[in-house]
């Protein structure tokens, strides 16, 4: 679905491609950057885009704190 462009290079600081790159996403809507998170969250920890894991909710548990 996604390709990178390789044509596209331009050499920056990191401080102009932090703007360059917060101005970009900006005129996106929350449901296409919410897509994009999706996608790189499926990219960096290796699942399916439409299969993510389940959380193993026996690693949690809920405590009452002491006042």
């Amino acid at each position: 679905m996604y390709r990178l462009d390789r044509t596209a290079f331009k050499a920056q600081t990191t401080e102009e491609a932090s703007k360059s790159h917060a101005e970009y996403y900006r005129t996106l809507t929350w449901q296409e950057r919410l897509r994009i998170a999706n996608y790189l969250n499926s990219i960096a920890y290796n699942f399916p885009e439409d299969n993510p894991p389940r959380m193993d909710k026996t690693k949690f548990s809920v405590r009452a704190r002491n006042k």
